[in-house]
């Protein structure tokens, strides 16, 4: 089939990759503009415009699908199909109109769980034990289309944001490559969301970080994992900021959500269920990652002293 690709971080190469490795034309990629990233700001191409450039795809970074020369310039494409994965735009109607077969979005949860920007990480900040990806019929509603076809995923207990990420990715891909062939042949099924069991999962601010102590220990070290590699779980102590990276979950203590349990090489930190978090990586404010053994022999923190307030 010719299709035209919309996606723009690195979760969506894996899927373009697998289209391209299918045999399927590629009339376009569209993609996100170049963006500033980095201490120095160097603008920098996104993954899926270098995943392109390495192919020779033609590549568009439009501002905006709204304007009436780039929906010409889709419609000049003549894709039988849109294929959408993490685009970073909502897709016009004018725009869901012109491929004859429709467009199709790679979503990475279970719809209608967790539609939205963010549902990998609010998977796992919300302690879920599954999750997966879903295929869907676009519509004009933030990931309300009909489903074509779904996977699930376990998350381990440990497991981060990052690892879940890059599982998906891969199943994700190999999801739409089932998708496609089931779109050509006029199969593809139709499962409409139940939008009473929607749930949303929004972008990731600064303020979804921060760690409170008075919650339960699974909030702590869910958030943790939840935002590990980025953009990182933090608290504060001695009145400096302090990255939390990686955390386990450990035994019952007594005392005040937040008290500190320094004992050798490891450090606990207590709270509000009365069980504690295993800090196992942190970053001091200014400084870098290290094993919470290395800061705690330049640090000392003395048993009783608080994390977070």
């Amino acid at each position: 089939m010719r299709i035209v690709f919309m996606g723009t971080p690195a979760f969506a190469v894996e899927t373009f990759r697998r289209i391209v490795a299918d045999g399927h034309e590629i009339g376009g990629v569209f993609t996100q503009p170049d963006k500033p990233q980095g201490r120095k700001m160097r603008l920098t191409p996104p993954p899926v415009k270098l995943a392109a450039e390495e192919i020779g795809a033609p590549v568009f970074q439009p501002a905006t699908l709204k304007d009436p020369a780039v929906q010409r310039t889709i419609f000049n494409l003549a894709p039988q199909v849109i294929v959408v994965v993490a685009y970073g735009q909502i897709l016009p109607e004018k725009v869901l109109n012109i491929p004859k077969l429709g467009c199709i979005n790679l979503h990475a949860s279970l719809l209608p769980h967790y539609r939205g920007a963010a549902p990998i990480q609010w998977a796992v900040i919300n302690g879920e034990r599954e999750t997966g990806v879903t295929t869907m019929h676009m519509a004009k509603g933030l990931d309300t289309g009909d489903m074509i076809l779904k996977r699930t995923v376990p998350i381990g207990e440990d497991e981060t944001y990052g690892e879940l990420h890059d599982k998906l990715m891969r199943v994700g891909a190999r999801l739409v490559s089932e998708t496609l062939p089931l779109l050509e042949s006029g199969n593809a099924p139709r499962e409409k969301q139940d939008d009473a069991l929607a749930t949303y999962a929004p972008r990731i601010t600064h303020e979804t970080g921060l760690l409170d102590f008075a919650k339960s220990a699974a909030a702590a070290h869910n958030l943790v994992r939840g935002l590990s590699p980025a953009p990182g779980a933090y608290t504060n102590f001695r009145g400096k900021g302090l990255k939390v990276w990686s955390t386990r979950l450990s035994g019952v203590r007594n005392g005040v959500p937040g008290t500190v349990f320094p004992d050798g090489e490891t450090l606990e930190v207590l709270c509000g269920d009365g069980c504690c978090v295993r800090l196992l990586e942190v970053q001091e404010q200014g400084g870098k990652r290290m094993d919470v053994a290395l800061y705690l022999r330049g640090h000392h923190p003395l048993p009783g002293e608080r994390m977070g307030v």
